[in-house]
């Protein structure tokens, strides 16, 4: 009997994966939402918009500049078409919070934050003849910029926008230096319907499914109703001939429930020592458990289409007799993961670290499974729990959202990989739509469980519980986005909308047909009929 030993990596990195369960659907690299709430300040009502600053340096176009308008002033154009160049001059004095000596008749004023409101600034670029006011931020947060409470009436006439310090540092480095400077501003409308958030909703619906329905039809495993468990099919049609050692891990309730607070202390380590090396911490163990789970994937898929693969072995030290086909793979996983990481800033890194993920999460749902639901209601309760008092209530505490701050990243651009993420391709402001491995991981175990339990109590489609908990995801996954999209795109906590949508759909139904108690009870009825039995 040939076993494949594999280097038992996975449960270490898939648990402290998971533990970090990613935060929210998705989030906006920088939210137009409007939470400073509406002032009744005549003139002072404007909603807070992103706008790109498009700007050329002595005839050749630079990076464009994202900024922030303020909640007074002159609304922007929506398309590019419509809105006009004009020269960047600097304001002397540089805070523009005094009479101007410089000349700014048709042109966009550039100034710095501090020293006076930020309507006084407007007011006086705006008597000096500019025709817009872009302000330079003390750091590289987009500011929102509202009236003081002293204005009783604004009468601001001109654009004003918040720009970020590295963008004003640079153009105002070039003004020092005599060069002509452009600026274009405009503010673009975001599509009604995000086509990516569509590809991520099915690869986050599909990798449950697949998760799901591996273990019987792609390792070629089924229910063996009488002991509970899943055993491998030998003969011709499988191409093996030979049991393998199945690492499984049981989630109890108590377990549960200390996960949960195992994972909060580790979130809020992160929160206040997220650091570049740290994040490369975390990058490395997502490398070592993709490259675990792309492996055992690749492995089990080709063993499966190529018969023969999955019969030769090999004699190596330490390691025993393992598949050929399994060594060979191996410096396949690696090479993927390594690239990955190398390239990971590139437009197309998404690829890799979906690629990854997904592997991960499917083997995550093949190793650690729920034995009933009374265990899925102490997990995913607390994961809903901690979902939304991260994302919703810690600002009330630590005064931002740590599961937002978290997933962000630290200050130099280097960001947690756990979790799914695919570009908006047609969304004018770029960016990434994003879900949380524990997002899919979490419901994924629920719904794995009552696809086994459908099988195992000879359930049909329609009459079982797997459809309907696939629908309710997609559902609930569904109304993520919704709501994402209603509350401007701050970032949401998915479990708040799938823990409903797939353990009450599967109480609901069990209750209804009168199979709840064995729903709750189900591994622990099991174990007890099999010792009694002869």
């Amino acid at each position: 009997m040939a076993t494949d030993h594999r280097v038992s990596l996975l449960p270490f990195a898939a648990a402290l994966l998971v533990l970090l369960l990613a935060g929210g659907a998705a989030a906006d690299d920088a939210s137009s939402s409007d939470d400073a709430g509406t002032s009744r300040t005549p003139g002072c009502s404007n909603k807070f918009q992103l706008v790109k600053v498009k700007n050329w340096v002595n005839g050749t176009e630079g990076t464009t500049v994202v900024g922030l308008s303020a909640k007074f002033g002159a609304p922007l154009p929506r398309d590019i078409h419509e809105a006009k160049k004009s020269f960047a001059v600097l304001a002397n004095p540089i805070d523009c919070c005094s009479n101007l000596t410089s000349k700014l008749t048709s042109s966009v004023a550039l100034a710095t934050r501090g020293e006076c409101a930020f309507t006084e600034k407007a007011n006086t670029a705006q008597a000096g003849g500019a025709t817009g006011l872009l302000v330079i931020n003390d750091n590289e947060e987009l500011y929102k910029m509202v009236c003081g409470e002293n204005d009783t009436s604004i009468n601001v006439t001109i654009p004003v926008v918040m720009i970020p310090q590295s963008a004003g540092k640079m153009l105002k480095n070039f003004l020092h230096h005599g060069a002509s400077v452009e600026v274009q501003l405009y503010s673009p409308n975001r599509p009604t319907v995000d086509l990516s958030a569509c590809f991520l909703w099915i690869m986050a619906v599909g990798t449950i499914v697949c998760a799901s329905l591996w273990t019987e039809f792609v390792t070629c495993e089924q229910v063996d109703e009488r002991y509970n468990q899943l055993t491998r099919k030998d003969g011709p049609d499988t191409g093996t001939n030979y049991r393998e050692d199945k690492e499984i891990f049981e989630i109890s309730a108590k377990g549960a429930i200390v996960f949960i607070i195992v994972a909060s202390v580790f979130l809020l380590l992160l929160f206040y020592f997220m650091s570049s090396w740290f994040v490369w911490v975390l990058i490395v163990l997502f490398c070592i458990g993709g490259i675990e789970g792309m492996h055992v994937c690749l492995v089990t898929l080709l063993a499966r289409i190529f018969n023969d693969c999955g019969r030769k072995t090999v004699q190596l030290p330490f390691l025993g007799e393992i598949l050929i086909l399994s060594v060979g793979i191996v410096p396949f996983c690696v090479v993927f993961a390594i690239l990955w990481a190398v390239y990971r800033h590139a437009s197309f890194a998404w690829i890799g670290q979906d690629v990854l993920g997904i592997c991960l999460m499917i083997t995550v749902l093949q190793m650690a499974r729920l034995p009933n639901i009374k265990v899925a209601s102490a997990l995913l309760s607390a994961a809903f729990v901690y979902d939304v008092f991260w994302v919703f209530i810690s600002p009330l505490i630590f005064n931002e959202s740590v599961m937002i701050a978290v997933a962000r990243g630290d200050n130099t651009g280097e960001s947690i990989p756990m979790l799914l993420r695919i570009p908006r391709f047609f969304d004018p402001w770029g960016g990434y739509d994003m879900i949380g491995f524990g997002d899919i991981i979490f419901p994924g175990l629920l719904v794995a469980f009552s696809y086994r339990f459908d099988r195992a109590t000879r359930k049909g489609v329609l009459n079982g519980y797997f459809l309907w908990l696939i629908v309710g995801y997609a559902v609930g996954l569904f109304i993520t986005y919704l709501a994402l999209f209603l509350m401007d795109g701050q970032g949401q906590p998915a479990l708040l909308y799938l823990v409903p949508c797939t353990l009450g759909v599967i109480v609901i139904l069990g209750w209804l047909r009168g199979e709840l108690h064995e729903l709750w009870n189900y591994g622990k009825s099991r174990a007890e009929n099999l010792v009694n039995e002869p």
